[in-house]
């Protein structure tokens, strides 16, 4: 399945619960609960399956975050690329730092 259906899919299983109309902070403290799954994942040598996990849940609540706050995520994304499309920098301590940071 594609991300646009998934993305789609969310956004229906969110209005479902009335998560679209919930409190923008709650849900990003939902995120915050997500991403330390990720880093707990990645700090103990988890399987993919349970990094696949944290990483899509991540994206779920992002998604409904963005609906909260009436923004569509795939704008965000294609600002975020837009933004780093062009940049220049090096790795640094296995780090990526943009080129304007490094002076």
């Amino acid at each position: 399945m594609n991300l646009n259906n998934q993305t789609r899919l969310i956004r229906k299983w969110a209005k479902e619960r009335g998560l679209d109309n919930a409190d923008p902070a709650k849900q990003m403290l939902k995120l915050a609960e997500e991403h330390g799954e990720l880093a707990a994942a990645l700090a103990k040598g988890r399987h993919k399956s349970k990094i696949e996990d944290a990483v899509g849940d991540m994206y779920v609540v992002m998604t409904i975050l963005c609906m909260q706050l009436d923004i569509e995520i795939e704008s965000c994304i294609d600002t975020a690329y837009d933004e780093i499309q062009d940049r220049d920098g090096k790795m640094v301590n296995g780090v990526f730092v943009k080129e304007e940071d490094l002076t």
